[in-house]
């Protein structure tokens, strides 16, 4: 939970005695040092307690009072106070040890964050030990749920006694130096002046007027809008707000490729109730698994084939009563055999795949639609004439698969599962495929038999009545495909199918590039709109190289033809192709500009990065041969260069890469944007950009 940044100050109250914790008696300081700056005060207390036991058992343990061990630590520096307690009384017999912090909240430091955890271990107890651990579970449960009310009854006295606000501690001019730990940098708190830099906070100073130009860490205006977390994220505890920061700050820290949005994050943790270790467990693999097969930009790529348009069943159908895109299935109608022999597992599964991103994509606009989080959609299953045919192995095992793909990756997108004229033979599908069904979403599925749902508690509970199908006794005309059986002229060969499986997850949006020793690759990229966004992810297959980023308000000519060799510069090659646009007769800082320091990339490296723009003109991405020191190479005309880097196999590199720009205005949580990725910083972007937030930002990945 969080409370106002005096929760340390008004937790010191509660000694040496609590009137409001009847059972806490008295306590003694045992032991209080400070270090030589007054950074870090600790106290070690020895408190008396007077536990709620049945007398019988009092009696037979021989003692009125527990006595429990209890070291504080305040560190005023770090702003954080950490309490580890445990029992001295039958310390033998039963161990336990409990471990409280009180830390300042990352996004807002007016705010704490407290966290608590116990553990229990009973060795022996008389024979009482189930007695005993029921006893204390349930203190332990009381006493949780009573530490809010007493910190909050401390802080309005303190407020009472006029003292609401605790200034920051700073060392005193002539105290010894201590060891200085420096404040790790949130998501959204990080300034121009920081060692990092989070792609939001540089979109939100690229907007803001050239007024507000001084950016303060801990300023109201530098802090996680909690209007955007209530439009775009819904009404976050606390608690879920935090688990939510830290998990994006821990992969803006340590993860290698693109951090997806807010919303994305918040599905994981929902998943696991907020459990942060297992939520970064299962989003982790999720993204490994979205760059490994290019899921970021399946809608851009995949192109369904006709005979999934003809005969697979499924479609988009307005949104529910509550906002929520609509996915209608006509499984029933689906030659679920048909499609798994004309099309193979695995051209289905991409095809739901997409189905998916096309149902994020829509829950965002929905958002922006109906002005409030819309984070998942809802699907209307109709099983009229499901028979037998559907329970065909192959096509089960297939489903099988697709669930379980969808289940890793998609969590919390399905909002309801409404299942339609479910038939006899339905118990049977359900059977097998309820097990691989996450727990939670079986909780969303709402099952109808017949045409039960025609009445109250039914469709219209979910649906507008405008909307309803026709197919269902509605009279909206719905454009989902009626189905029917798939023409075994169109079914494939097994070998066929196999090859088909195995080129499916190849295809890329990537362009693979030669770089030679003395011939870069180059990319041009004009921007209209001063405040859009650069971005460019790319990984160097062989060789190393350093990347640079330029800027020149002439448009740099097209791949010129060379009478030397009687082609243009653009060489294509069988590893790539490679193209030179920055002409020789330009001169850095009269022609064009450095607007990136560059950036050397080892052999198998990825990098991701971005950049705010400054100026319209046009901007150039640079892949350029690394040269050791020691061995520059000579002043040889490009052309020449390139054909005798030809010959030496070893002044060669290849990088594969991909850039997008995206407006300003769309860059704070896009997924393909690599928001926030970064694990180094621009030198030259911090220079530029100290002065004025509107001016460039940039971060790296590796």
């Amino acid at each position: 939970g969080t409370c106002r940044y005096m929760s340390p100050h008004a937790y010191e109250r509660r000694f040496p005695t609590c009137h409001l914790i009847p059972m806490f008696v008295d306590s003694e300081v045992l032991e209080e040092t400070e270090s030589e700056d007054g950074s870090i005060h600790q106290v070690q207390r020895r408190c008396k307690l007077d536990v709620d036991a049945p007398r019988l058992l009092k009696r037979i343990a021989g003692v009125d009072y527990v006595y429990f061990s209890q070291e504080n630590t305040l560190n005023k520096r770090e702003r954080t106070l950490h309490i580890e307690s445990h029992n001295e009384t039958f310390s033998n017999r039963v161990i336990i040890h409990e471990l409280c912090s009180y830390s300042a909240h990352p996004e807002n430091e007016d705010w704490t964050c407290f966290e608590q955890s116990a553990s229990l271990d009973i060795k022996s107890f008389f024979g009482f030990e189930s007695t005993v651990e029921k006893m204390a579970m349930k203190q332990y449960a009381s006493s949780i749920k009573k530490g809010k009310e007493i910190i909050e009854f401390y802080l309005n006295q303190l407020e009472e006694e006029g003292i609401s606000h605790v200034p920051r501690w700073t060392p005193s001019l002539d105290a010894p130096s201590s060891s200085v730990t420096t404040k790790p940098v949130c998501i959204a708190t990080a300034t121009n002046n920081d060692a990092t830099q989070s792609d939001a906070t540089s979109n939100d100073a690229a907007s803001q007027p050239d007024n507000q130009t001084e950016n303060q860490t801990g300023t109201p205006d530098d802090k996680l809008d909690a209007d955007y977390i209530k439009r775009y994220l819904g009404d976050l505890t606390p608690l879920q707000e935090s688990c939510l920061i830290r998990l994006r700050q821990w992969l803006q820290e340590s993860h290698k490729g693109k951090i997806p949005k807010d919303e994305h994050i918040l599905r994981f943790l929902r998943a696991r109730d907020f459990n942060m270790e297992k939520a970064r467990e299962i989003l982790c693999q999720s993204l490994t698994w979205r760059k490994q097969h290019q899921v970021d930009y399946l809608l851009e790529t995949w192109t369904s084939p006709q005979v999934l348009n003809d005969y697979y069943t499924g479609g988009w159908h307005h949104h529910d009563k509550e906002g929520r895109p609509l996915y209608i299935l006509r499984l029933g109608q689906m030659d679920t055999k048909g499609l798994v022999r004309a099309l193979g597992e695995e051209s289905l599964l991409r095809h739901v795949l997409s189905i998916n991103e096309e149902g994020l994509r829509r829950c965002e606009e929905n958002t922006k639609v109906f002005g409030r989080p819309i984070s998942c959609w809802t699907c209307l299953v109709d099983l009229e004439g499901l028979n037998m045919r559907h329970l065909w192995r192959p096509g089960v095992k297939a489903l099988l698969r697709i669930i379980e793909v969808v289940e890793a990756n998609y969590p919390e997108t399905l909002g309801r599962l409404l299942i339609l004229r479910a038939p006899r033979v339905f118990p049977v599908l359900w059977t097998l495929v309820s097990p691989f069904i996450d727990e939670n979403t079986r909780k969303k599925f709402l099952i109808y038999a017949g045409n039960d749902y025609q009445g109250p508690g039914g469709l219209l509970d979910y649906i507008d009545k405008e909307v309803i199908p026709d197919f269902l006794g509605g009279e909206c005309m719905c454009e989902v495909p009626e189905g029917g059986l798939v023409p075994k002229s169109l079914y494939r060969t097994a070998e066929e199918l196999e090859n088909e499986d195995i080129s499916l997850w190849t295809e890329t949006i990537y362009q693979s590039a030669s770089v030679f020793k003395g011939a870069p690759h180059e990319v041009v990229i004009e921007i209209i709109d001063a405040s859009s966004v650069i971005t460019w992810d790319f990984d160097v297959c062989k060789g190393d190289v350093v990347f640079h980023l330029y800027h020149s308000k002439r448009a740099p000519q097209t791949p010129r033809k060379d009478p030397l060799v009687g082609q243009h510069s653009s060489i294509t090659t069988p590893g790539g192709n490679n193209v030179q646009l920055i002409d020789k007769s330009w001169t850095i800082g009269l022609d064009y500009s450095m607007v990136e320091s560059p950036l050397t990339c080892k052999e198998g490296e990825s990098v991701q990065g971005s950049h705010v723009t400054r100026w319209p003109g046009f901007y150039i991405l640079q892949w350029k041969f690394h040269t050791m020191p020691g061995s520059a190479s000579t002043n040889l005309p490009r052309v020449d260069d390139v054909l005798a880097s030809l010959q030496v196999s070893s002044h060669k590199c290849k990088v594969m890469y991909y850039t997008e720009v995206i407006g300003s205005e769309d860059f704070r949580g896009s997924m393909t944007s690599l928001e926030s990725s970064h694990s180094g910083f621009s030198q030259l972007s911090h220079a530029t950009s100290s002065s004025n937030h509107s001016q460039s930002s940039s971060m790296i990945s590796r």
